[in-house]
């Protein structure tokens, strides 16, 4: 009995011992971090990279419940609500528009509904850039009002969109068969010649003398347009008004801008009740006092939506400068081009830091790469116009390659649709990102890895927060269900 006394405590201090023991391994157990399994998740993840091995390709696994760790961590916050978005596309160019027209009926329906439809895995584009005119890709320099030389025609009594009719009207049309709500911007790159002070498509600046005429010129534009059942959302007054060196091309000053949106574009629109956006500038973004100084102007203020931007100079940081010093109106990215033959490593990472996920972040509406279709020599063009632009898909005869635009838009407009809002995030040099919240609330994150190693970072949604990696250059698109 006494060694029974003796050794009780030691009994119970072990028991008590073991009992702890058993708790914090308990306790262990249920704070640990979960194995890395994609079921734990409700986050589907994109990855593209830059060998192409993965092209918008769903991941099985890659994303895990947040783990604690040193990792960078894009903070999303859904609170924080930015622009709405207009959408993601190309420019449907004449020549684009030739290429595709010229399929066969089955081809062409295949590319159509793969650029435009809604089926899963579709890019599902949104939005279209088209020129009124000719632009340099097309196979011929053309106006709506071409005349002999010496000839005028102030009152358009010869105004005509027949050129459109060959090729551009059937492919718009099947385009809006797809997708009847698809967003279309038109842009000259030249007024006729007559109405030109040198009589040439190449340069030369609009006569003050038919600047009321060129208004009704787009007047009847968009109304010819509206007869085919193509409805103009938003013009650009010119296409890169500083450049007089493309053919077709029209130099506009701003205070030119100024004087034919204020006193004739403008009243033009009201008086025809139209409701087409009008839009400035449609340049670089080198040399933001042009936009600025148009929508400083009172007079043309109250008919402009916004101005446009491309990227050939300048920072895409200005776009913030501009929406600044007007946060009332809007910004747009209409252009961008990708040299032949192309260089996907490096394209996707330029234009996805730039502008899919920079230009989004400096307040545009839109996103639009140049142009949506070329054959295997990057024709059409007119005589001057651009012989290295590289479609987003090549055709070739009824047989089509998808090039890297193609992919560059994909990976955001399938996932982001019209009237989606920006929202915030913080960013970082090495992994630029954007942020979204769809109309359906479902949260989607782009994100770039712009180094040459690969990423481990976070993503803190509210709701559920991930960890995630990235391979050297690629891009993922994260959608929260």
């Amino acid at each position: 009995m006494k060694l029974v006394k003796m050794l009780l405590p030691k009994v119970l201090l072990v028991v008590v011992l073991f009992i702890f023991h058993s708790c914090e391994n308990d306790e262990t157990i249920d704070s640990a971090p979960p194995p890395p399994s994609q079921s734990q998740v409700d986050v589907d993840f994109y990855l593209t990279t830059p060998d192409q091995g993965q092209l918008i390709t769903k991941q099985d696994d890659g994303t895990i419940i947040m783990t604690d760790n040193d990792n960078p961590t894009i903070l999303v916050n859904e609170s924080q609500v930015f622009q709405e978005i207009d959408g993601f596309g190309f420019t449907l160019t004449g020549g684009s528009a030739q290429l595709i027209n010229n399929m066969s009926a089955g081809q062409r329906s295949t590319l159509l509904n793969d650029l435009f439809g809604s089926d899963p895995g579709a890019v599902a584009s949104s939005y279209l850039r088209i020129s009124i005119g000719a632009s340099d890709l097309d196979e011929n320099v053309f106006s709506y009002s071409d005349l002999p030389a010496g000839q005028t025609d102030p009152n358009l009594n010869n105004f005509s969109i027949s050129p459109d009719m060959t090729h551009l009207i059937p492919v718009l049309t099947e385009i809006l068969t797809i997708n009847p709500n698809i967003k279309i911007l038109a842009t000259p790159w030249s007024a006729p010649t007559w109405m030109k002070n040198n009589g040439n498509s190449v340069g030369g600046e609009l006569l003050v003398s038919n600047y009321s005429t060129y208004a009704n010129y787009f007047v009847k534009y968009i109304q010819a347009m509206s007869g085919k059942g193509i409805v103009i959302d938003a013009i650009t007054v010119q296409n890169e008004p500083e450049n007089p060196f493309n053919n077709p091309s029209m130099l506009m000053s701003a205070p030119q801008q100024i004087d034919f949106i204020a006193n004739h574009l403008g009243p033009a629109f009201n008086a025809a009740n139209i409701n087409t956006k009008i839009i400035a500038f449609d340049h670089n973004p080198d040399n933001i006092n042009y936009p600025i100084s148009v929508l400083d102007n009172p007079s043309a203020n109250q008919y402009i939506d916004g101005s446009a931007f491309h990227l050939y100079a300048g920072n895409i940081e200005s776009l913030s400068t501009v929406h600044n010093a007007h946060p009332d109106k809007n910004i747009y990215f209409t252009e961008q081009w990708i040299e032949a033959p192309g260089n996907f490593r490096e394209d996707i990472r330029w234009h996805f830091r730039e502008l899919m996920v920079g230009a989004v972040r400096n307040w545009s509406k839109n996103v639009l790469q140049w142009n949506l279709a070329a054959d295997p020599n990057n024709r059409p063009y007119t005589p001057g116009g651009c012989t290295a632009c590289l479609g987003a898909v090549t055709i070739d005869g009824n047989s089509f390659t998808k090039n890297s635009a193609y992919y560059i838009i994909s990976q955001v407009s399938q996932f982001v649709p019209v009237n989606s809002v920006r929202i915030g995030s913080n960013n970082f040099t090495n992994l630029p990102n954007v942020t979204f919240k769809t109309p359906e609330g479902k949260v989607v994150v782009l994100v770039l890895n712009n180094t040459g190693t690969q990423q481990n970072f976070n993503i803190n949604v509210q709701d559920q927060p991930i960890s995630t990696s990235l391979p050297a250059g690629a891009v993922g698109t994260f959608v929260w269900n």
